[in-house]
């Protein structure tokens, strides 16, 4: 008999994007790689007790993204199930933590401006409230595929040229290094797994609905001074972290 697979109503999310998590999460797990096809629509719709459009609404959302792709005559056919595992350790290096797995790392700043430091920041960074901060909008992808989206605070007066070296380094590590700051270390992440906001959607290239885990970090340099405050978004179909100690 085949398990009933519920979705929630009233909630406040439509009822396809909640079977795309499902798929999408069934899809990572590996439930379709003896077949490499998702199940028929009309199984699906009687798996989650909704009807054949609502089913097709999420696959093709999925479509969207790359992850499915329907097949005349075949079905829907699983494109893509690999995630990519990054590493979160004391030294967290994007490049370092997904050299061995892709080809090619690409970062791109997408914006950035200098402001006063808020609460949050001026505590994480240790500086006076409203002392001033460069932030750094980046997104970097691996193989072509978007993998995550972060924004960075810096202590302007320690890094006053960060934005001009990462526009031609394209790499926060070289920047730091290029500033005088050959090393630095994770001091604190927090780890928290929620539904992608219509910017992340947009940057990331997901569709609605889309899991993104989002770590809140600090970076320090090799005396303990803090010197990085970032919220960094990864999608958790693409990606896993992996905590190391």
């Amino acid at each position: 008999m085949t398990q009933k697979k519920t979705v929630e109503r009233q909630i406040g999310v439509a009822l396809w994007r909640q079977i795309a998590d499902r798929i999408r999460l069934s899809i990572a797990n590996g439930d379709y790689d003896q077949a490499g096809m998702v199940p028929p629509e009309i199984k699906l719709a009687s798996q989650f007790g909704v009807n054949r459009h609502t089913v097709r609404s999420a696959l093709a959302s999925l479509a969207d993204e790359g992850l499915v792709e329907a097949i005349q005559g075949r079905g829907t056919m699983v494109r893509r199930k690999e995630r990519l595992s990054f590493p979160i350790s004391r030294r967290t290096r994007l490049s370092q933590g997904l050299s061995n797995q892709v080809r090619n790392i690409q970062s791109t700043l997408l914006f950035h401006e200098e402001l006063p430091a808020t609460p949050e920041i001026a505590a994480a960074l240790t500086l006076s409230l409203g002392e001033k901060l460069i932030r750094m909008d980046t997104t970097s992808s691996a193989d072509g595929r978007q993998v995550s989206y972060a924004t960075s605070y810096f202590p302007a007066h320690r890094f006053p040229d960060m934005v001009e070296h990462f526009s031609q380094l394209n790499s926060i590590t070289k920047s730091f290094a290029a500033q005088g700051l050959a090393d630095y270390v994770r001091i604190s992440t927090e780890i928290v797994a929620r539904h992608a906001d219509a910017d992340e959607l947009a940057t990331l290239r997901l569709s609605a609905g889309a899991i993104v885990l989002e770590t809140i970090a600090v970076n320090a340099d090799p005396d303990g001074v803090p010197v990085q405050f970032s919220r960094s978004r990864f999608a958790a179909d693409r990606v896993t972290l992996k905590l190391e100690t």
